[in-house]
């Protein structure tokens, strides 16, 4: 009976043999012509991806060049990894990536956990006018300039007329006002507090987005069995969007050591420098400002792979524990 079996499964091979390499190629042709038009209309993208992605890639050749300006691609000098070397001796290096991983961590839990809270309890508000007002106000901050942000919380903050000072002496917290802006302790909880002000409700549409795609039925389903609003949202609402929360997650991992400059140089001095200054803000004082554009393109050429060796390991560990992944 086994060789039986067999021989019909080698029959069943031989009587559907792989088409060769020039029918597949051909195959391909095919459906390029028959989506034709699709194609075309992708290619300004794929040309903007090229232009403002790859093509700037020839530039991490500075970080192993002495690299003079006025010099030709051939004229430079090649020094090797001698800008890493110096860049990893550097005791200002590590406070730098010691701010970046801080304001990073931070803004990664707070930054992701609390839109996650706000879609999910938006969500279950039954008024829908005052749902959609609230909404509408809290995606509004996205919207505004960090400058125009800075400017507001550096005066909330102030110690002459700021509002978080007077209501805090007000209640009688407090007998003398806070220099908030000048502790260097607190400068890493002022920048979240702040990006999360400005960004959550931004955040959240996504989740209320993938909310409305969850079946109706299985909330009345578990009305009829006796699941409160607090149940519901814990067995049927976070498990429903669990996938945009994996991907999600995944990308700001990606993101954790890139996490720009604009707000912590807004919202810096110089007497918080030690707290404030992030590796985006490090290559660009060594980069421009000293004008030491290898040292800069080094510290940029490690922000990059840093960046893609936590998304990839992050996506290895979610697709192995949770079999969700974006590649």
């Amino acid at each position: 009976m086994e060789t039986l079996t067999k021989k019909s499964a080698s029959a069943k091979r031989s009587n559907n043999p792989k088409p060769p390499l020039k029918q597949r190629r051909n195959g391909v042709w095919d459906r390029m012509k028959q989506q034709k038009y699709l194609y075309l209309m992708s290619l300004p993208f794929v040309a903007w991806v090229f232009v403002f992605n790859y093509l700037p890639l020839w530039g991490w050749t500075m970080a192993f060049q002495n690299y003079k300006p006025a010099r030709s691609f051939g004229q430079q000098e090649w020094v090797g990894f001698k800008h890493f070397v110096e860049l990893f001796s550097d005791d200002r290096f590590y406070l730098v990536l010691r701010n970046t991983l801080a304001m990073s961590l931070m803004g990664l839990i707070v930054g992701f956990v609390v839109p996650i809270i706000f879609a999910i309890l938006l969500n279950e508000m039954k008024g829908m006018f005052f749902k959609r007002a609230v909404q509408t106000v809290s995606y509004l901050p996205h919207f505004v300039s960090w400058v125009v942000v800075a400017g507001i919380i550096t005066k909330m903050l102030s110690t002459d007329g700021g509002i978080i000072n007077d209501l805090l002496i007000g209640l009688n917290i407090i007998d003398q006002p806070i220099q908030f802006m000048a502790k260097g302790n607190l400068f890493w909880y002022i920048v979240t507090a702040s990006d999360m002000w400005k960004e959550t409700g931004w955040n959240a549409i996504i989740y209320l987005a993938a909310i409305t795609g969850i079946d109706q039925e299985l909330y009345e389903a578990s009305r009829v069995d006796g699941a409160n609003r607090f149940r519901q949202m814990w067995h049927i609402t976070l498990p429903g969007i669990r996938t945009t929360i994996s991907v999600l997650f995944i990308m700001s991992i990606g993101h954790l050591i890139s996490i720009g400059f604009e707000k912590q140089f807004l919202l810096q001095n110089s007497l918080v420098l030690d707290y404030s200054e992030v590796l985006d803000l490090y290559a660009l004082n060594y980069g421009l400002n000293m004008g030491r554009f290898s040292y800069g393109t080094a510290i940029g050429i490690f922000n990059s792979v840093v960046s893609i060796i936590l998304l990839f390991t992050a996506n290895g560990l979610f697709k192995k524990f949770t079999k969700e992944s974006i590649m």
